[in-house]
């Protein structure tokens, strides 16, 4: 029993101590309270746009901590901290008083104009007061400070949330004071085919770049373009307009202009993400800095180009190079042979437009008796800063046709210097060959001769018999007639080899489609192996070669506007120009765009094929081209290609 009645009294003991302790809870909660007061810059209830302000949370004797809360009316929120914690203890007559204060700050920027209610807020059930404020147009002078103090803030420093200005990313057109682009050209005055360095740079102030890329291309309408890998990969410091920013090339093209007039380069766009930096002053606990992400579209400013024609008169043997060069020649062996080709080598140097510099036609200069043929071009092209520079070698093989001493003529280069504004000559040397017999000159020098056989006047035949003379006689005149109509033959046939020879434009016409497979395969090549940027330049230049030769226009002239009008007058469909030039658009939009073309490449190889094919039939047979291109892949230099 006694065992029994101390476990009763402790049981009582435990009951009466919970309820004293619920009682003390109740109590304590009670007395908690949560209170709200606003901070503005310049004192009061009113904020101008684009200030900070504060909104101070203050917790007494609360166990818990309050919700993340929502952006202010009018305003964008910045971030939402725990500032500061202080307890004390009193103790009267015996008795012990404890309390206990949490401080939580809601920065805030103004953005919109009004008047405006915060609050209440909740914390475990206990509501605060609510704070009023005003929005007012924003103050002569005033700017957005990057950098606001705390005013009496102070506290552990750790944030229980950022959000950005606004929650998503900013997307800004032209750009801002804080990141834009500029473009920018070396000159805006300029010849045909003259070089001019094309730049984007990038200004910004932003703590951090994480990401540039382009969006599409610009547009060089009327211009030749070649991509520059002359950009900087490092933030420089420039002071532009009094500004101090951090710079960057991220773009260098250099534009060759193929027509005269004012031709405008329209900037592409660029999206920038960026980190901008928000720095908050807590107190005793230092600063804080927030970093929020931007993210922009940026477009460069449009430039308008002065192009200059080239000065007329032009002279004749002019070579379409505009730029600084010289030509020099190579030839080893001045001891030939008959109907053994003979090799000799042009090779032009210099800066300028040098990939579309052409020689005259050796077949006009060179003896008649040494027949020259179309040489092998060999391209080595460096693209600089603001320049392109390099050299083509021209490898020609001739065939001389008759023994003696020829004399192979000095070759000239004509072409206009910018620089000085006129037309300059460089001149290769000439050579002295002397043409001996080959082993088989002796057979095609040797006339054929008829040997009569002198048993035709013997005495055995009796002239007498035959009743007709034998000069009568079919069989005897036909012996002289084959002979005859067979030389005959040989001359037409020979002087139209001679003059199809010497008209290289209409030879390179002709053989315009042949020239044009080989390019193709080479694209096939490249295509196969996924050589994207080679792809689309051996596409170029098979498409831009073969409509230079089918159409015997000079590399000079080569345009879209020219190549239309002159299939058009040609009679060519409108369809197939209109094809024609997507496919030429679409290769130089894959070329300079740094996303690339790599989906795209067997659909434009296979119609590049189909346009060629399609014209190759068209002057073949003379007749209409039809209203569109095939699209089915099936053409003849398509699947010789492949």
């Amino acid at each position: 029993m006694a065992v029994q009645s101390a476990n009763l009294n402790q049981m009582k003991k435990h009951a009466l101590f919970l309820i004293l302790f619920s009682i003390m809870s109740v109590v304590a909660m009670a007395q908690g309270s949560v209170s709200l007061r606003l901070v503005a810059p310049g004192g009061g209830n009113e904020i101008a746009i684009g200030e900070k302000f504060y909104i101070y949370y203050t917790l007494k004797n609360m166990n818990g901590e309050p919700s993340e809360p929502k952006a202010p009316d009018g305003a964008n929120k910045l971030a939402f901290t725990f500032s500061s914690s202080s307890s004390s203890m009193t103790s009267v007559n015996g008795r012990t008083t404890q309390s206990h204060t949490d401080t939580y700050v809601l920065y805030a920027r103004a953005v919109k104009e009004g008047k405006y209610t915060f609050g209440p807020v909740t914390v475990n059930g206990v509501k605060s007061n609510s704070v009023t404020y005003s929005i007012v147009k924003q103050r002569s002078g005033a700017s957005a400070p990057q950098a606001d103090a705390d005013p009496g803030a102070g506290g552990r420093g750790s944030v229980h949330a950022q959000s950005g200005t606004p929650d998503k990313p900013q997307f800004i057109g032209k750009g801002d004071e804080h990141l834009f682009l500029r473009a920018t050209a070396n000159r805006t005055t300029a010849y045909e085919q003259e070089a001019i360095e094309y730049t984007v740079k990038l200004y910004s102030t932003y703590s951090r770049i994480k990401f540039i890329g382009a969006t599409d291309s610009p547009k060089f309408d009327g211009f030749v373009v070649e991509e520059s890998d002359d950009i900087s990969h490092q933030l420089t410091a420039e002071t532009y307009n009094g500004k101090t920013y951090a710079t960057a090339v991220i773009a260098r093209y250099v534009i060759f202009p193929q027509m005269a007039g004012k031709l405008k380069v329209i900037g592409n766009t660029y999206t920038v993400s960026a980190d901008r930096s928000e720095v908050y002053n807590l107190g005793f606990w230092g600063n804080v800095t927030s970093y929020e992400p931007v993210q922009l579209n940026v477009t460069p400013n449009d430039l308008t180009i002065d192009v200059k024609a080239l000065p007329t008169p032009r002279p004749a043997d002019f070579s379409g190079g505009v730029g600084q060069f010289s030509i020099t020649s190579s030839f080893d062996n001045n001891k030939l042979l008959t109907n053994t080709a003979a090799g000799i080598k042009y090779t032009v140097t210099g800066k300028g437009n040098i990939k579309y510099v052409a020689l005259p036609n050796l077949n006009a200069l060179y003896p008649k008796q040494l027949e020259v043929f179309s040489p092998t071009t060999d391209v080595k092209a460096n693209v600089g800063r603001s320049n392109v520079s390099g050299s083509v070698s021209f490898d020609y093989s001739f065939m001389p046709l008759e023994e003696g001493t020829f004399t192979i003529p000095p070759v000239r280069l004509c072409y206009f210097n910018p620089e000085t504004g006129r037309y300059e000559t460089s001149e290769a040397k000439g050579y002295t060959v002397t043409v001996g017999r080959g082993t088989e000159s002796a057979k095609s020098q040797t006339r054929l001769k008829k040997t009569y056989d002198t048993a035709l006047m013997n005495d055995r035949y009796d002239i007498s018999k035959l009743h007709v003379p034998y000069v009568y006689n079919f069989l005897y005149w036909l012996i002289y007639i084959i002979p005859l109509l067979g030389l005959v033959t040989v001359a037409v046939v020979y002087r139209r080899h001679i003059k199809a020879m010497a008209d290289v434009s209409g030879m390179k016409s002709r053989k315009a489609g042949k020239v044009a497979l080989k390019r193709l395969k080479t694209a096939a090549a490249c295509l196969k192996a996924k050589d994207e940027k080679r792809f689309y330049d051996e596409m170029l230049i098979a498409l831009w070669g073969y409509l230079g030769d089918k159409l015997k226009m000079p590399t000079s002239e080569l345009s879209r506007q020219n190549v239309a009008g002159v299939l058009s007058e040609k009679g060519v469909g409108e369809p197939v120009i209109k094809e024609l030039i997507q496919v030429i658009d679409d290769c130089e939009f894959a070329k300079y765009s740094p996303h690339g073309g790599m989906e795209g490449m067997q659909e434009v190889y296979v119609k590049g094929c189909d346009i060629i094919d399609s014209l190759e039939d068209f002057f073949s047979k003379k007749k209409p081209a039809g209203t569109s291109v095939p699209q089915n892949g099936s053409s003849t230099v398509n699947d010789e290609a492949k």
